[in-house]
């Protein structure tokens, strides 16, 4: 591409963002965020399917493949610390994501 004075601010934005994330307790703090907004999708998911009885099987196929999916994506990849930030974060979205699955049916259970 052409040197413009777009591509130059482009990529020094991402350069100045891959370097803020860089710092290990943004990491850690990104990494908590997506295990607890898994958490929270797996309380949303369960309630909106749950209204709709006809939905059940269907969202459980389409989570399950989701699941296997990242877990492919992720354990596929690279299996070194230095993993991409984004397969750490979609594999702590899929830890919440099953954690709440796991204590929405121990909800439901009771």
């Amino acid at each position: 591409m052409q040197d413009t004075r777009l591509t130059r601010l482009v990529n020094g934005s991402i350069d100045s963002l891959g370097r803020w994330l860089q710092n290990p307790w943004r990491r850690t703090s990104l990494l908590l965020m997506s295990v607890l907004f898994g958490n929270f999708l797996a309380t949303a998911i369960s309630t909106t399917t749950g209204q709709q009885a006809d939905l059940d099987i269907l969202i459980a196929a389409v989570l399950a493949g989701f699941t296997e999916l990242i877990s492919w994506l992720v354990y596929r990849a690279v299996r070194s610390p230095n993993r991409p930030l984004l397969f750490s974060l979609l594999n702590a979205l899929k830890i919440g994501l099953i954690y709440g699955l796991f204590v929405e049916s121990f909800k439901l259970g009771s």
